[in-house]
């Protein structure tokens, strides 16, 4: 079966709430079977403008990395998210080995 990747791009607007957010986003990442594979601002932009913190996030397949996405505690820590940071977030099915 094919993993499933979460990949975000976060800019950051207010340092102090996203720091609430990671506290609450890190346990649900681990209780839905996610690593964090890729994390931190220093992304070689090649291509693009788009700034900010990249995340790469694998989990089993993409049916986790969905129910990871509409849980009940990552829904709570993204309402935090919201308040500060833009944010592109998408989840992705890996290539079958």
């Amino acid at each position: 079966m094919a993993k499933g990747y979460v990949v975000a791009n976060i800019r950051v607007t207010d340092q102090d709430k996203f720091q609430k957010f990671s506290g609450m986003a890190g346990p649900a990442i681990k209780k839905y079977g996610g690593k964090v594979l890729a994390r931190g601002p220093g992304a070689n932009r090649l291509e693009g403008n788009v700034s900010g913190i990249v995340m790469m996030i694998e989990f089993e397949s993409k049916e986790a990395a969905d129910t990871f996405y509409h849980s009940e505690e990552y829904q709570a820590a993204k309402a935090i998210r919201e308040e500060c940071s833009d944010t592109d977030f998408m989840i992705i099915e890996g290539v079958a080995e």
